[in-house]
């Protein structure tokens, strides 16, 4: 092999080198390139599994509302209401008697405020049909009623306020026969409400709606007060059993000797 022909040899195989080189780098970043991927690939995978995860372990803090309007308005009344009912309730630790007063106020209350709600609503379905045919019945007015009273009372305003007795609302609030401290905490807890409990009703003009809110408001107002009282009731018999009792028998025995309350006296303690 002559000089000329080595030289164009090594060209070649340089040549191949280079070749082979760079394949081997096309590959190399190739390779690289897919394990990119599959790496992004995999840490989507992850990140969705982890979404997934909290929002299973998270709450629904926002419930899937009810198909009946009157009962999702309610819910977002009760909302409002019960934490205002609950605190005033358990102000009441005297005795059971105040807080049946003021569970029995409170409902009379509801059950008083919308009423006049559901007259004003049946009166305007009445009024609405009986529009045709019916005014001149509704103008019947006796004019010689008008007469019936003719008294003049002269005396000024100042005159007639001091003759006259303040009334306390409390008392046309009250239902008779109940305990007067629960009327009173009622009352208060009321007007925190009433208007809250009429502006809920009144955003409904369905029937349907309307006399769902009204039931289930009274039902679940006689359950979150079964629920309260519950809660209050702290009189838990502690559990006993006979080797208990046996021993604490035997135990007063050996202590025979210990001075005596008085004969016929039992002893109280005040907590």
């Amino acid at each position: 092999m002559n000089a000329e022909q080595e030289k164009v040899l090594r060209e070649n195989i340089k040549q191949l080198i280079e070749v082979v080189k760079q394949k081997k780098e096309n590959k190399t970043n190739k390779t690289l390139n897919e394990e990119k991927k599959l790496r992004k690939v995999i840490r989507d995978l992850v990140d969705y599994e982890l979404k997934t995860l909290r929002e299973a372990s998270t709450p629904d803090n926002e419930p899937t509302p009810n198909k009946s309007t009157g009962i999702n308005v309610l819910e977002d009344l009760l909302k409002k209401i019960i934490p205002v009912l609950e605190t005033d309730y358990k102000l009441l630790t005297t005795d059971a008697e105040q807080r049946i007063s003021f569970r029995s106020h409170v409902i009379n209350a509801v059950i008083g405020a919308l009423t006049p709600a559901e007259a004003n609503n049946e009166a305007g379905d009445i009024a609405a049909a009986d529009e045709e045919g019916s005014l001149e019945e509704a103008i019947d007015i006796d004019i010689g009623d008008a007469d019936e009273d003719k008294f003049i009372d002269i005396r000024t305003d100042a005159e007639k306020s001091s003759e006259e007795e303040p009334e306390d609302p409390r008392d046309e609030f009250g239902v008779d026969g109940e305990d007067e401290t629960g009327r009173n905490v009622a009352y208060n807890a009321f007007k925190k409400i009433e208007s809250s409990v009429i502006d809920a009703y009144e955003l409904l003009s369905n029937t349907e709606d309307q006399e769902l809110f009204y039931d289930y408001l009274i039902a679940n107002l006689k359950l979150y007060f079964d629920k309260f009282e519950d809660e209050l009731s702290t009189q838990v018999e502690e559990p006993t059993n006979q080797a208990y009792q046996d021993a604490k028998a035997e135990e007063s025995e050996m202590e025979g000797g210990a001075p005596e309350v008085g004969a016929g006296e039992e002893l109280e303690i005040e907590l």
